[in-house]
């Protein structure tokens, strides 16, 4: 994701262009995980689900080295994003399910994710200051066929019955705390839209290159790891809603620090060291709240939703804004109008999220 709009970039595409192609991953967010989240819970066969997507996701990519053009490259992105949209969701249900019967640690699991995006941003940035910027296809086209390949050594996992598996999943999503604590990660994920999109355009047009923008990028995933490993003391001490709010408090220091402070690398690196909270305790505390909200039977359909108004509703509005902005405002005014985002997040949901269960379950994160 942090390099995939300056490939654009060097396809010689608009910032707005650049932003309605990347917004593609986001929208089919929005519905497809839905669809296979749906199958998974109705089949009671998460893996086959996540095989399928990955396979589908591998020959979907394939296509990208014959797609040039604004047009060619829009289908393909489209077709290709309605697959490795949904991976990810079906493997946090399946993730949880095993958990939830092993008593197991979803954030020590997380964290490998993280240490793949180390890898790859650190590495990539080297290479493709090495050996150009379509080093970045043949990097991704293996990365695709190594996730395929493991998905054969997925087990699967039974599904516990759960006392709320009798309620429409209607009832559930009508509740305002469920709706609060929706629209509040659909706008901290709009800020990050931004961010993904447009962070790598931004430092490079200000002179930073591709190795020390992955090294940025890594900075802020090594953060993200740091704070997954203390979730487990974090989640015992504070309330969710106090982890969540203040993650979003955050948020709008960061983004502001990236739109006033990009020629200031003390204040970038102090920016990019709150992804642990922007994106970690964020992320941790939401996946914790949405699963006292969706058991049971409705596990993963609930990830998928969570996924589709988050990253789906969300990412598009902040890849689609971010372009428009970046291309007619300028990197710094639109940075500053992401700060805006998480902001509005912060009066939802303190306004509007209250739980039973305050704290976290002992079983993912203790």
């Amino acid at each position: 994701m942090p390099y995939w709009g300056l490939y654009l970039q060097s396809e010689q595409f608009s910032a707005a262009d650049i932003g309605i192609l990347m917004s593609l991953f986001q929208i089919s967010r929005i519905f497809a995980p839905n669809l296979w989240g749906w199958l998974a819970d109705h089949t009671k066969q998460r893996v086959k689900w996540i095989k399928l997507t990955a396979l589908l996701g591998l020959m979907g990519f394939v296509a990208v080295f014959w797609a040039h053009g604004f047009w060619w490259l829009f289908f393909v992105m489209a077709a290709l994003s309605l697959f490795t949209s949904s991976t990810l969701p079906l493997s946090e249900s399946l993730t949880l399910a095993h958990l939830a019967t092993t008593n197991g640690h979803y954030s020590r699991i997380r964290m490998w994710g993280s240490l793949g995006f180390i890898f790859a941003a650190v590495i990539l940035g080297f290479m493709m200051d090495a050996y150009g910027i379509k080093s970045l296809l043949w990097f991704l086209l293996v990365v695709q066929i190594v996730l395929f390949y493991l998905t054969f050594k997925l087990p699967e996992a039974t599904i516990a019955p759960h006392e709320s598996d009798h309620f429409s999943i209607w009832k559930i999503l009508k509740q305002p705390a469920v709706i609060a604590l929706l629209i509040g990660c659909a706008l901290m994920v709009t800020a990050h839209g931004v961010l993904y999109n447009f962070y790598s355009i931004y430092l490079a047009e200000h002179g930073y290159s591709k190795g020390m923008i992955g090294l940025l990028w890594g900075l802020g995933v090594i953060c993200e790891i740091i704070i997954f490993m203390w979730m487990p003391k974090i989640m015992a001490r504070f309330s969710l809603k106090t982890i969540l709010l203040t993650s979003l408090a955050l948020a709008v220091c960061r983004f502001s620090l990236i739109g006033v402070a990009v020629d200031n690398m003390v204040l970038l690196l102090i920016a990019q060291s709150l992804h642990a909270a922007t994106f970690g305790s964020f992320h941790a505390a939401s996946v914790e709240v949405i699963t006292q909200f969706f058991n049971g039977r409705h596990q993963a359909r609930g990830q998928a939703i969570y996924n589709s108004v988050a990253y789906g509703v969300g990412g598009t509005i902040g890849g689609l804004s971010g372009g428009y902005a970046l291309q007619y405002l300028g990197g710094t005014h639109t940075f500053l109008l992401a700060a805006l985002f998480p902001l509005l997040g912060f009066i939802v949901i303190a306004l509007g999220l209250k739980l039973a269960q305050t704290h976290a379950s002992k079983g993912m994160f203790s």
